[in-house]
Protein backbone atom coordinates (compact mmCIF):
# COMPACT_ATOMS: atom_id res chain seq x y z
CA UNK A 1 0.00 0.00 0.00
CA UNK A 2 0.98 3.46 -0.38
CA UNK A 3 2.71 4.19 2.49
CA UNK A 4 1.49 8.09 2.56
CA UNK A 5 -2.25 6.41 2.26
CA UNK A 6 -2.20 4.71 5.24
CA UNK A 7 -0.28 7.71 6.96
CA UNK A 8 -3.16 9.81 5.82
CA UNK A 9 -5.99 7.42 7.74
CA UNK A 10 -3.72 7.27 10.31
CA UNK A 11 -3.92 11.22 11.41
CA UNK A 12 -8.14 11.79 10.55
CA UNK A 13 -10.21 12.11 13.98
CA UNK A 14 -12.18 9.36 14.53
CA UNK A 15 -15.22 8.83 11.98
CA UNK A 16 -18.56 7.45 12.77
CA UNK A 17 -20.78 5.46 10.70
CA UNK A 18 -23.68 4.90 13.02
CA UNK A 19 -25.08 7.74 15.07
CA UNK A 20 -22.24 9.36 16.97
CA UNK A 21 -24.56 9.68 19.79
CA UNK A 22 -23.22 5.93 20.46
CA UNK A 23 -20.38 5.65 23.33
CA UNK A 24 -17.16 3.11 22.73
CA UNK A 25 -18.12 1.30 25.72
CA UNK A 26 -21.71 0.55 23.42
CA UNK A 27 -19.41 -1.67 21.08
CA UNK A 28 -18.21 -5.21 21.46
CA UNK A 29 -15.87 -7.35 19.50
CA UNK A 30 -17.82 -10.17 17.68
CA UNK A 31 -15.29 -13.06 16.89
CA UNK A 32 -16.77 -14.93 13.85
CA UNK A 33 -13.25 -16.30 12.76
CA UNK A 34 -13.08 -20.23 12.59
CA UNK A 35 -11.25 -20.60 15.29
CA UNK A 36 -14.27 -19.65 17.50
CA UNK A 37 -14.74 -22.90 18.88
CA UNK A 38 -18.37 -21.96 20.25
CA UNK A 39 -19.53 -21.07 16.53
CA UNK A 40 -18.63 -25.30 15.42
CA UNK A 41 -21.72 -25.86 18.05
CA UNK A 42 -24.28 -23.53 15.98
CA UNK A 43 -25.28 -23.44 12.08
CA UNK A 44 -23.99 -20.84 10.81
CA UNK A 45 -25.76 -21.24 7.72
CA UNK A 46 -28.62 -20.02 8.90
CA UNK A 47 -29.26 -16.38 9.15
CA UNK A 48 -31.52 -16.54 12.06
CA UNK A 49 -29.50 -18.74 14.20
CA UNK A 50 -26.60 -16.66 13.40
CA UNK A 51 -28.69 -13.89 14.75
CA UNK A 52 -29.36 -15.16 17.78
CA UNK A 53 -25.97 -16.04 18.77
CA UNK A 54 -25.18 -12.29 17.92
CA UNK A 55 -28.10 -10.77 19.62
CA UNK A 56 -27.11 -12.60 22.83
CA UNK A 57 -23.10 -11.77 22.38
CA UNK A 58 -24.58 -8.04 22.18
CA UNK A 59 -27.28 -8.42 25.40
CA UNK A 60 -24.94 -10.37 27.76
CA UNK A 61 -22.58 -7.66 27.21
CA UNK A 62 -24.95 -4.89 27.63
CA UNK A 63 -23.92 -3.33 24.50
CA UNK A 64 -25.68 -1.72 21.37
CA UNK A 65 -23.36 -2.94 18.37
CA UNK A 66 -21.15 -5.80 17.83
CA UNK A 67 -18.05 -5.56 15.55
CA UNK A 68 -14.91 -6.75 14.07
CA UNK A 69 -14.47 -9.42 10.87
CA UNK A 70 -11.64 -7.39 9.48
CA UNK A 71 -9.02 -10.39 8.26
CA UNK A 72 -10.60 -13.18 9.84
CA UNK A 73 -10.80 -16.28 8.21
CA UNK A 74 -14.53 -17.38 8.12
CA UNK A 75 -16.35 -20.82 7.59
CA UNK A 76 -19.41 -19.02 7.16
CA UNK A 77 -18.84 -18.24 3.48
CA UNK A 78 -19.12 -22.70 2.74
CA UNK A 79 -22.81 -22.35 2.86
CA UNK A 80 -22.20 -20.69 -0.68
CA UNK A 81 -20.84 -21.77 -3.96
CA UNK A 82 -20.36 -17.71 -4.46
CA UNK A 83 -17.27 -18.18 -2.48
CA UNK A 84 -16.81 -21.93 -1.89
CA UNK A 85 -14.88 -23.71 -4.79
CA UNK A 86 -13.29 -26.38 -2.09
CA UNK A 87 -9.79 -25.45 -2.70
CA UNK A 88 -8.06 -24.49 0.54
CA UNK A 89 -5.94 -21.64 -1.34
CA UNK A 90 -8.58 -20.30 -3.66
CA UNK A 91 -11.56 -20.32 -1.35
CA UNK A 92 -12.37 -17.09 -0.70
CA UNK A 93 -12.68 -17.12 3.49
CA UNK A 94 -11.04 -14.10 4.22
CA UNK A 95 -12.99 -11.19 5.30
CA UNK A 96 -11.49 -7.93 4.15
CA UNK A 97 -14.02 -5.40 5.74
CA UNK A 98 -14.80 -4.82 9.19
CA UNK A 99 -18.73 -5.44 9.92
CA UNK A 100 -20.54 -3.71 12.70
CA UNK A 101 -24.03 -5.70 13.71
CA UNK A 102 -27.18 -3.80 14.26
CA UNK A 103 -30.59 -3.89 14.32
CA UNK A 104 -32.58 -3.75 10.24
CA UNK A 105 -33.19 -0.27 9.51
CA UNK A 106 -29.97 1.44 11.72
CA UNK A 107 -29.05 4.50 10.00
CA UNK A 108 -25.84 4.88 8.00
CA UNK A 109 -23.71 7.96 7.87
CA UNK A 110 -20.56 9.03 5.27
CA UNK A 111 -17.52 9.88 7.35
CA UNK A 112 -16.17 12.15 4.69
CA UNK A 113 -17.30 14.47 2.63
CA UNK A 114 -18.13 12.50 -0.72
CA UNK A 115 -19.61 11.81 -3.73
CA UNK A 116 -21.22 8.63 -5.15
CA UNK A 117 -18.78 6.71 -7.21
CA UNK A 118 -21.66 3.64 -8.50
CA UNK A 119 -23.90 1.64 -6.49
CA UNK A 120 -25.87 -2.06 -6.88
CA UNK A 121 -27.65 -4.65 -5.37
CA UNK A 122 -25.11 -7.48 -5.22
CA UNK A 123 -27.81 -10.49 -5.29
CA UNK A 124 -25.58 -13.47 -5.12
CA UNK A 125 -26.51 -16.04 -2.25
CA UNK A 126 -24.17 -14.55 0.11
CA UNK A 127 -23.26 -11.94 -1.32
CA UNK A 128 -23.37 -8.17 -0.35
CA UNK A 129 -27.08 -7.00 -1.04
CA UNK A 130 -27.76 -3.43 -2.06
CA UNK A 131 -24.46 -1.31 -2.12
CA UNK A 132 -22.94 2.07 -2.13
CA UNK A 133 -19.76 3.03 -2.72
CA UNK A 134 -18.10 6.47 -2.06
CA UNK A 135 -15.27 8.87 -3.46
CA UNK A 136 -13.73 10.58 -0.98
CA UNK A 137 -10.41 13.07 -1.78
CA UNK A 138 -8.61 14.18 1.43
CA UNK A 139 -5.05 16.21 0.63
CA UNK A 140 -5.16 15.46 -2.66
CA UNK A 141 -5.62 11.71 -2.04
CA UNK A 142 -8.25 9.81 -3.61
CA UNK A 143 -9.95 6.75 -2.03
CA UNK A 144 -13.18 5.14 -1.50
CA UNK A 145 -15.47 3.86 0.90
CA UNK A 146 -18.02 0.51 0.70
CA UNK A 147 -20.73 0.12 2.55
CA UNK A 148 -22.65 -3.10 2.22
CA UNK A 149 -25.62 -5.48 3.06
CA UNK A 150 -27.72 -2.01 2.92
CA UNK A 151 -32.11 -1.46 2.20
CA UNK A 152 -33.21 -1.28 -0.92
CA UNK A 153 -34.34 2.02 -0.19
CA UNK A 154 -30.72 2.91 0.64
CA UNK A 155 -30.27 2.72 -3.47
CA UNK A 156 -33.42 3.40 -5.01
CA UNK A 157 -33.21 7.24 -5.78
CA UNK A 158 -29.56 7.66 -5.44
CA UNK A 159 -27.05 9.16 -8.30
CA UNK A 160 -23.75 8.50 -9.50
CA UNK A 161 -22.16 11.70 -8.75
CA UNK A 162 -24.41 12.58 -6.04
CA UNK A 163 -22.53 14.26 -3.05
CA UNK A 164 -22.56 13.90 0.51
CA UNK A 165 -21.27 16.29 3.04
CA UNK A 166 -19.32 14.30 6.22
CA UNK A 167 -22.18 12.96 8.58
CA UNK A 168 -24.82 12.84 5.88
CA UNK A 169 -27.13 9.67 6.29
CA UNK A 170 -26.79 7.66 3.09
CA UNK A 171 -28.60 4.61 3.74
CA UNK A 172 -29.90 2.16 6.47
CA UNK A 173 -29.04 -1.41 7.04
CA UNK A 174 -31.09 -3.96 5.31
CA UNK A 175 -32.62 -7.13 6.87
CA UNK A 176 -31.71 -11.06 5.55
CA UNK A 177 -34.28 -10.73 2.82
CA UNK A 178 -32.44 -8.52 0.92
CA UNK A 179 -29.13 -8.34 2.45
CA UNK A 180 -27.80 -11.69 1.14
CA UNK A 181 -28.82 -13.65 3.52
CA UNK A 182 -27.14 -12.33 7.15
CA UNK A 183 -28.19 -10.83 10.37
CA UNK A 184 -28.55 -6.93 9.83
CA UNK A 185 -25.00 -5.74 9.83
CA UNK A 186 -22.81 -3.14 7.75
CA UNK A 187 -19.87 -4.41 6.16
CA UNK A 188 -17.75 -1.26 5.66
CA UNK A 189 -14.26 -1.74 3.17
CA UNK A 190 -11.56 1.03 2.34
CA UNK A 191 -10.61 1.10 -0.94
CA UNK A 192 -7.20 2.60 -2.15
CA UNK A 193 -8.22 1.66 -6.42
CA UNK A 194 -11.19 0.04 -7.15
CA UNK A 195 -9.98 -1.48 -10.44
CA UNK A 196 -12.79 -1.82 -12.90
CA UNK A 197 -15.21 -2.47 -10.77
CA UNK A 198 -18.85 -0.69 -10.56
CA UNK A 199 -21.21 -1.12 -7.46
CA UNK A 200 -19.20 -3.68 -6.69
CA UNK A 201 -15.58 -5.19 -4.64
CA UNK A 202 -14.79 -8.09 -2.97
CA UNK A 203 -14.93 -8.29 0.58
CA UNK A 204 -13.75 -11.59 0.98
CA UNK A 205 -10.82 -13.12 -0.73
CA UNK A 206 -8.62 -16.18 -1.11
CA UNK A 207 -5.15 -16.76 1.01
CA UNK A 208 -3.25 -16.68 -2.41
CA UNK A 209 -4.72 -12.84 -3.46
CA UNK A 210 -4.31 -11.65 0.16
CA UNK A 211 -1.06 -9.74 -0.15
CA UNK A 212 -2.34 -7.79 -2.86
CA UNK A 213 -5.81 -6.75 -1.04
CA UNK A 214 -3.88 -6.21 1.85
CA UNK A 215 -2.11 -3.34 0.26
CA UNK A 216 -5.39 -2.11 -1.36
CA UNK A 217 -7.65 -2.56 1.52
CA UNK A 218 -6.83 -0.94 4.80
CA UNK A 219 -7.70 -1.84 8.32
CA UNK A 220 -11.37 0.19 8.76
CA UNK A 221 -10.16 0.85 12.50
CA UNK A 222 -7.82 3.04 11.58
CA UNK A 223 -10.90 5.35 10.93
CA UNK A 224 -13.15 3.96 13.67
CA UNK A 225 -10.86 3.47 16.79
CA UNK A 226 -12.88 0.79 18.12
CA UNK A 227 -10.24 -1.17 19.56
Amino acid sequence: MNNSFEELLRTLPKCFLLEASIPKRDYVFLDLSKSNKTLRTIDVSSSETLAVYINSHIKANNTKVAFGGFLETRNIYQRSNYFNNRNPETERNIHLGLDLWAAAETPIFTPFDAEVHSFKNNTNFGDYGPTIILKHIIEDIEFHTLYGHLSLASIEHLKVGQEFKKGDQIGTLGDAIINGDYPPHLHFQIIKDMEDYVGDYPGVCSKQDLEFYIGNCPDPNLLLHLD
